[in-house]
């Protein structure tokens, strides 16, 4: 790229880095609070205008109602006997990032397919903004196409690009 350059990481600029250990305490108590499948009382670590910011098939949730109404209880009416595993996280400052996965069985309509029963592996990415002990942002990634894998149907119809691939992707704790 010739030229100038965009500016890089504009949002973290001004992070203020004493907030570390108050984003971690925060983080922790929410994954706590999403493991008890306490939706109503999600407000204890969500900001009342917090922005949830989803890949497609997730979509964009404004405030806290919006997010439980349109993305947790349809959630978790799909998926019972769920539970978040965050595999890794970096938090400095303001802002943690995660992977991870929840283990759950398919007990409702998900994406149109009728309840299975069988039990799913859900892969995600977060990224979150915390101020004053409340998650304010919420870029969040749900691998949906693997999630319907696993339920027999093929997203891509044939045309997904891991038939190019030499192995299989290695699972948790490099297996």
């Amino acid at each position: 790229m010739k030229g100038s350059r965009p500016e890089q990481g504009i949002l973290t600029k001004d992070n203020d880095l004493s907030k570390t250990q108050e984003t971690i305490d925060t983080i922790d108590a929410m994954v706590d609070g999403l493991n008890d499948h306490d939706i109503d009382n999600m407000g204890r670590f969500f900001s009342e205008n917090f922005r949830w910011m989803g890949n497609a098939g997730c979509g964009f949730k404004q405030g806290l109602k919006e997010f439980q109404d349109n993305w947790q209880r349809p959630f978790q009416a799909a998926f019972s006997d769920k539970v978040c595993i965050d595999e890794a996280r970096v938090t400095q400052g303001e802002w943690c990032a995660a992977f991870g996965r929840q283990e759950a069985v398919h007990t409702g309509t998900f994406m149109g397919i009728e309840p299975t029963g069988k039990r799913v592996e859900i892969r995600y990415m977060d990224f979150w903004k915390v101020v004053d002990g409340k998650i304010v942002d919420n870029w969040v990634n749900v691998d949906f196409p693997y999630i319907m894998q696993q339920l027999g149907v093929d997203p891509f119809n044939g045309h997904g690009w891991e038939n190019l691939d030499s192995g299989k992707m290695p699972v948790q704790n490099g297996e």
